[in-house]
C-alpha cells in the first residue's frame, strides 16, 4: 500500500486518504487495486475513525485502468480475468476486488468524502462514486470510459449510480464513453457539490461531521446505504432499530448538552 495509497490521521478522527501514484495520474494497476483494498481494510480497523476524505495527489484524482495491466489480446491466461484476477470470484464479500475498490467505501461505517480534480476516468469515476459525498472541480475531465476499450463498466458503478442519476443518462454516457466536465457530472447527479477547491472543502466538511455523535453518524450511514434496495417496512424497522441503539445513551445526552451550552461535544469513544 505504501507506494500507492497514504493514510494520514488528522485531528478529531479524520483520515486523509490519498492515491499517491501521481506520476501515472493514479492509474489503476494491480498494485493500486491491492493498495486501495488494503487501505479500506486498515480504515475498518482504525479506532476512533470519524470521517474519511479521499483524494488523489498530482494532476488527477484517478485516470482509470492502467492499460498495461490489460494483457495482450488472445492471451488465454487472461480469459475470465482482469487486472485483479478472477472477475467471477466474490473475494470481498458481495464484490470482487475490482468492484471492491469502489464499493468498499460504502462498507466503511463512517462518512467518506471524495475530493475530485483533474481527471476521473473509468475506474476512477467509479471510485469517486463510492464515496458518500463527492465534491468535484467543475473542470474535472470525467468519463465512463470502458466502452472505448471494448469493456463493460465493471467496478460497481451501476450499483452506486442508481437512485442518483437518470437511467437514460447512465446509458448514454456508458454507450458513447464520451468525455464530460465535472460541471455536467454535477448537473446529472454524480456529484454532491461543485468547488474550485474540492480538497479544502472536503476537509472542512469532514471536520464538521467529525464533531457529531459518532454512533448516530454510523447509524445514519446504515440507513443511507439501505435506501436503495429495501422495502418501506424494512427501512422503517431499521430506522427504529438504529435509533434505539443511540437514544438516551451518555453520548447522545452529551450531544444535547453541548448544543444547549453552545460548546463542542466531548464524546466517550
Amino acid at each position: 500500500m505504501k507506494d500507492r495509497v497514504s493514510i494520514t490521521m488528522l485531528d478529531d478522527g479524520v483520515a486523509d486518504v490519498r492515491l499517491i501514484r501521481s506520476d501515472k495520474m493514479n492509474a489503476l494497476d494491480p498494485a493500486m487495486f491491492a493498495g486501495i483494498a488494503e487501505a479500506i481494510a486498515q480504515l475498518k480497523e482504525t479506532k476512533g475513525l470519524r470521517v474519511v476524505v479521499l483524494s488523489g495527489e498530482g494532476r488527477a484524482f484517478c485516470a482509470g485502468l492502467d492499460l498495461s495491466s490489460l494483457g495482450q489480446p488472445g492471451d488465454s491466461k487472461k480469459q475470465g480475468e482482469g487486472a485483479t484476477g478472477s472477475l467471477g470470484s466474490r473475494s470481498h464479500g458481495i464484490a470482487n476486488l475490482a468492484q471492491y475498490v469502489a464499493w468498499g467505501w460504502r462498507e466503511l461505517p463512517v462518512p467518506v468524502i471524495a475530493a475530485v480534480h483533474g481527471i476521473a476516468f473509468g475506474g476512477g469515476f467509479q471510485i469517486m462514486s463510492g464515496a458518500d459525498i463527492r465534491i468535484i472541480h467543475p473542470d474535472t475531465r470525467c468519463a465512463i470510459m470502458e466502452m472505448k476499450w471494448g469493456l463493460v463498466p465493471d467496478m460497481a458503478g451501476f450499483s452506486l449510480w442508481r437512485g442518483n442519476v437518470r437511467d437514460d443518462v447512465i446509458r448514454e454516457l456508458t454507450y458513447t464513453n464520451r468525455e464530460f466536465k465535472g460541471s455536467e457530472a454535477h448537473a446529472h447527479g454524480f456529484s454532491t457539490k461543485l468547488s474550485d477547491t474540492p480538497l479544502e472543502d472536503a476537509l472542512w466538511m469532514a471536520k464538521l461531521m467529525a464533531g457529531k455523535h459518532p454512533a448516530a453518524m454510523r447509524g445514519a450511514k446504515v440507513l443511507c446505504n439501505a435506501m436503495a434496495d429495501t422495502t418501506d417496512a424494512e427501512l422503517l424497522a431499521l430506522e427504529s432499530a438504529e435509533q434505539l441503539k443511540v437514544m438516551r445513551t451518555p453520548n447522545q445526552l452529551e450531544a444535547v448538552m453541548a448544543e444547549m451550552q453552545r460548546r463542542r461535544a466531548v464524546f466517550a469513544e
